[in-house]
Parts: structure tokens; C-alpha cells; sequence
């Protein structure tokens, strides 16, 4: 059993033009438990009204990160909502805990943050805001979670927001997955069919067949690659916002 992953996170033309800075980050790993292989990916997005969001974003991707480290320490890890709660948990105490030493409302570091953990026993996907996971359970492409948005339109809800674990978003699978992806909203219009609410089978399909056919040679390569895609003028004539994405495909 090996996981092939990759990730990347491209600027937007409406932040490059004005000067500004991509505020998504996002990463795919994969993790070992006692030999047992889990992958792991994680996509955070920071507000676009928030001072130092991108900072917001990338500190929720690296405690994500460091707790599932933490979590490969047990002999079992519990693939239940106690999971998501514990990640999402963390992030909120680091983006605190910066915020007090910068003298800054955590406000200011505001993302939504989507993750999904898969191993041969189970998967997990949870996510607080919009964008969306996708994944195959062994029967085809489908949406995990509809992507959630505020009380009002171009609104969402952040890791940051006092009632972040009540807006958060979890699903269980009893079994393993054969593929994985996650992604900002700034690919929603690309990646799902938003009146039938269901994944684009012509955006995944290929970028799933691309990865899970990755060799010593093309391995290194597939990150610049998926920037880039992301970047390329086809998209951004769809999108003009930052877009991230993180992929894991199984290979056997």
C-alpha cells in the first residue's frame, strides 16, 4: 500500500494585481502508525478582511500537522468527531496564543480550515467555512460536505469565530478511501457542479489518474506542475481568488 500526495497553493489575480499576498495554504502527507500508513490533508483559507490571515493559515496547517504527529504516538487512534474537535481545538489555542503575543484580535488571523485523515481502518473528513472535500470510497467521486457558508452572501464561518466547533462539519467513513482532495473556494466554481452540488468528475478524474501514476522521475516534478495548473490563464479566467488544493490517491 503506498499514498501518493501532493499540494499546492497559488495567489489569485485579485490579490496580485492589488499588491497583496496568497492567503491559502494547504499540505498532504503521509503519516505512520506502528507501519501503518495514514494520509493526511489539510487546506486552510484566510479571510480576505482579516489583517494576517495567510499567518492564521498557515499556523492552522502546521498544528494540524503536528497533532496527527502526536496522534501516530498511540497504539489507536479513534477515528470519531472527538478527532476533528481535538485538531480544530489546537488551531484555535495557537491562533490565540499568537494573537496575545502580537496584542491582536484573533480575529485577525481568521480561516476556514478543511481536513481529512484516511487509513486502511477508516476515514475522516471535517471542515469549518467553505470549499470541499472530495473523495472515492471505492464507488466513484462524491462530496463529502457541502460547503458552508455565513447569514449572508460572500460570508463563511472561521476556525477563529467563537461558534467555530458548533459550525463544525464532520463525516465518518468505516473504511479506507481510494482518493482524496481538498480545496479552497476559490476552486468551487472549477471543481463541483454547484446546482446538483456534486464534484466536477472532469476536474478530479485527471488530476487523480495524474498522481496516482507518479514515478522517481515525475514525483518531484507535480508540485510545479499543480501551481502551474492552478495559475494557469484557463482558471483564473474562472477564478480570480487564491486556490489551493491537496491530494492523496492510493496506489496498490
Amino acid at each position: 500500500m503506498l499514498w501518493e500526495c501532493a499540494s499546492a497553493a497559488v495567489i489569485g489575480t485579485a490579490h496580485s494585481e492589488r499588491g497583496g499576498v496568497c492567503q491559502d495554504r494547504c499540505s498532504s502527507q503521509v503519516f505512520d502508525q506502528a507501519g501503518t500508513p495514514w494520509a493526511a490533508i489539510f487546506v486552510a483559507d484566510g479571510a480576505g478582511s482579516a489583517q494576517h490571515s495567510e499567518l492564521g493559515a498557515e499556523l492552522a496547517i502546521n498544528t494540524a500537522n503536528e497533532s496527527v504527529t502526536q496522534l501516530m504516538q498511540l497504539a489507536e487512534v479513534a477515528l470519531d468527531e472527538s478527532l476533528a474537535v481535538e485538531i480544530i481545538s489546537n488551531i484555535r489555542q495557537a491562533i490565540s496564543h499568537m494573537a496575545e503575543e502580537r496584542g491582536l484580535p484573533t480575529r485577525s488571523f481568521a480561516c476556514t480550515f478543511l481536513g481529512a485523515l484516511t487509513s486502511p481502518t477508516g476515514t475522516i473528513v471535517f471542515q469549518i467555512g467553505d470549499g470541499g472535500i472530495v473523495l472515492d470510497p471505492g464507488h466513484g467521486i462524491e462530496l463529502a460536505l457541502e460547503p458552508k457558508n455565513g447569514e449572508y452572501a460572500n460570508m463563511t464561518h472561521f476556525c477563529t469565530d467563537s461558534d467555530a466547533l458548533v459550525q463544525l462539519q464532520t463525516r465518518i467513513y468505516p473504511a479506507g478511501v481510494k482518493a482524496i482532495a481538498a480545496f479552497s473556494d476559490g476552486l468551487q466554481r472549477l471543481a463541483l457542479d454547484l446546482a446538483k452540488g456534486e464534484p466536477h468528475l472532469p476536474f478530479f478524474e485527471p488530476i487523480f489518474r495524474k498522481v496516482a501514476t507518479l514515478n522517481g522521475a515525475t514525483r518531484p516534478q507535480i508540485i510545479g506542475a499543480l501551481e502551474s495548473f492552478l495559475g494557469s490563464d484557463r482558471v483564473n479566467e474562472r477564478t480570480d481568488d487564491d486556490k489551493s488544493l491537496a491530494i492523496a490517491v492510493l496506489r496498490v
